[in-house]
């Protein structure tokens, strides 16, 4: 990438590009973060290293914070204000301000902030210390996988070595298989973050109070697998409260039941309520997308995942997924469904969710559409062999058996004087020269090397996202409103703001009312609708503008939006009648913004809805 598309990406000059970009390479002093050559930037091959020893950069203010945090959940008396200022060398103003920052951060955790003239300490129970540990290592390190590094880095010098959790962590999957469990590995940092904060804890003297329930047979089971590994690995056992919280985080969090036994008494934790809101979600959701979600082992898993979530919620404890991202930007339409059924499931169950909540429903969602999945008929193919005993036959064949899935033969020409214009198939696969160059022509040898092979599913794959594009291009076309587009988006103004604004326009064309825009903010509330880095696509989840129709909306300087910040927004109002559109125009719309290149000549060349319309049909028509 060069520095001028990340200037424009990042709202910058150039010039900070490159002063940022030096920054980077300064981290790891003998790698290369980022490499530079005639064509731009790319990683290099210590990106990694840099994204894990950069997280909180030394001496800043984010890094002052974080000790404040620390050293108020290790000390055994109040910390003063103006002691600490000196010992960390800054003023006592600076530590005041950093405690507002700290009362901010604790909100949630069962923490508060108490002070008495120039001691401040933190107030509340051990769990609540433990579940606000937890909360600074995530915001320190950006876990988004199991960095066991990272994690002891977090918990100071004096704890256990990164090494001692790696086998503890082999052990634990290898045991809970053995029991007869599915292990959730993107989620397993979690466990071992809670078990290193547990044996720090412990080691000062802080244990967990005992729970006043009976635990359960399957709970039992597990703390003791937990009591076996701390004593073989750590050296130490778990008290009855922290051996009843890690249990429960490792039901609720990293196991799935796949052998009979544990599928029962899975069965006995689920919740009559818990049950009948999933199946009304999923029926619902069913109805709304056109969508198959039936089948008991798809409605089970998501049974159980939603009542280990219900038991996250009343502990304040979310399950990262690193995968997040990746299924918002690569599968929205799936996304999309899982946000329609948490919805639901906060409406109907009381419970707040988190997009990386919402993409663990994806994922449920996801493989049940995968495995009823019915692909698009491949590309069709003619084949050009002149005939010479039999090695059309054998070419057809070798065809078939490599490419079988890729295209279809509908056609073998043995002649040598053919007659190319006869030819309707998508693709050519000819031996012998062709009259003219084209795209769906590709010259191929009698004897199919993996090279050929590779480039004729290419070529298949070309004519396959030609054909997703062009029914994108037909539909786009139609739903464009004339006088809904703007290009002076106020990148400071506020997601909020920017809705109302291409709503407005949409309601100006009698498309819908100011309650489909009200609905839109609720939904980007739930879950951001920046689905790639460039692009937001704001709407209702529920259908009822009186026809399809789309409002863009552009920025010179990109727009804070969740996560990422975006260039274009398109709010997008569907209407009842145009269900089976909104997967084509949805999806694909994503994936026409997913390619920077793309994204950079629209913002540049689209300066009013014919120009933006000429470029991407241009853009689509590649």
């Amino acid at each position: 990438m060069t520095a001028a598309s990340l200037a424009d990406y990042l709202g910058v000059t150039p010039r900070s590009v490159r002063t940022y970009v030096a920054a980077l390479n300064a981290r790891v002093p003998d790698g290369v973060v980022v490499e530079s050559g005639a064509q731009g930037y790319r990683a290099g091959a210590a990106a990694r290293a840099a994204q894990r020893e950069g997280a909180v950069e030394p001496g800043t203010p984010r890094d002052r914070f974080h000790q404040l945090v620390r050293r108020l959940l290790e000390s055994e008396t109040p910390l003063d204000v103006h002691d600490t200022a000196d010992e960390i060398y800054v003023s006592s103003a600076t530590i005041e301000a950093d405690l507002a920052r700290v009362r901010s951060f604790i909100g949630g955790s069962g923490l508060s902030l108490e002070r008495q003239g120039s001691r401040v300490w933190l107030q509340g129970s051990e769990l609540a210390h433990r579940r606000l540990l937890s909360r600074l290592v995530h915001d320190q390190t950006e876990m988004e996988s199991l960095d066991f590094p990272a994690l002891m880095r977090v918990l100071g010098e004096g704890s256990i070595g990164a090494d001692v959790y790696a086998r503890f962590k082999t052990d634990l999957v290898d045991a809970l298989g053995g029991l007869g469990y599915f292990v959730n590995e993107y989620a397993i940092a979690d466990v071992l973050m809670h078990v290193a904060i547990a044996a720090d804890r412990i080691a000062r003297g802080r244990t967990v109070a005992t729970g006043s329930g009976q635990p359960r047979e399957d709970e039992v089971v597990i703390g003791g697998v937990l009591d076996e590994l701390a004593q073989r690995h750590l050296g130490l056992r778990f008290g009855d409260g922290d051996r009843e919280f890690l249990t429960a985080v490792v039901l609720s969090r990293v196991v799935a039941p796949r052998g009979d036994s544990v599928q029962a008494l899975a069965r006995q934790r689920v919740s009559p309520e818990v049950e009948q809101a999933v199946l009304d979600a999923c029926a619902a959701a069913a109805a709304e997308f056109l969508i198959d979600l039936s089948g008991e082992d798809f409605t089970w898993r998501l049974i159980l995942h939603v009542q280990n979530l219900v038991e996250r919620v009343a502990n304040a404890a979310w399950s990262r997924n690193p995968l997040t991202r990746t299924l918002k930007a690569s599968y929205p339409m799936i996304f999309e469904v899982a946000v329609y059924i948490a919805t639901r499931l906060r409406d109907r169950l009381g419970i707040p969710l988190v997009d990386e909540e919402i993409a663990y429903i994806a994922m449920h969602v996801g493989a049940r559409l995968e495995a009823s999945r019915t692909d698009d008929a491949p590309p069709t193919a003619t084949i050009v062999c002149p005939g010479y005993h039999d090695l059309h036959s054998l070419l057809r064949s070798s065809v078939d058996r490599s490419l079988g899935k890729s295209i279809q033969v509908v056609r073998v020409e043995t002649r040598a004087d053919p007659d190319w214009d006869a030819m309707d198939s998508d693709l050519i696969l000819t031996t012998i020269a062709p009259p003219r160059r084209s795209d769906r022509i590709v010259s191929i040898p009698l004897f199919l090397t993996d090279a050929d092979v590779e480039r004729v599913h290419a070529a298949a794959m070309r004519v396959r996202r030609t054909r997703r594009l062009a029914r994108l291009r037909a539909e786009l076309e139609k739903y464009f409103a004339p006088r809904s587009f703007v290009r002076d988006l106020d990148a400071d103004a506020g997601e909020e703001a920017i809705i109302r604004r291409l709503g407005a326009l949409l309601v100006a064309e009698g498309v819908i009312d100011d309650g489909y825009v009200e609905a839109s903010i609720e939904r980007e509330r739930m879950s951001s609708t920046a689905f790639t880095e460039s692009l937001a696509v704001p709407h209702s989840l529920s259908m009822t503008a009186t026809r399809t129709a789309i409002a863009v909306g552009m920025a010179d300087r990109p727009i804070p939006w969740g996560e990422w910040r975006v260039q274009v927004v398109v709010m997008v109002a569907f209407s009842e009648s145009d269900r089976a559109a909104f997967q084509t125009v949805f999806e694909q719309l994503v994936e026409v913004f997913s390619e920077r290149d793309s994204v950079q000549r629209l913002v540049h060349r689209g300066t009013d809805l014919p120009a933006f319309l000429d470029e991407l049909v241009a853009v689509i028509d590649g």
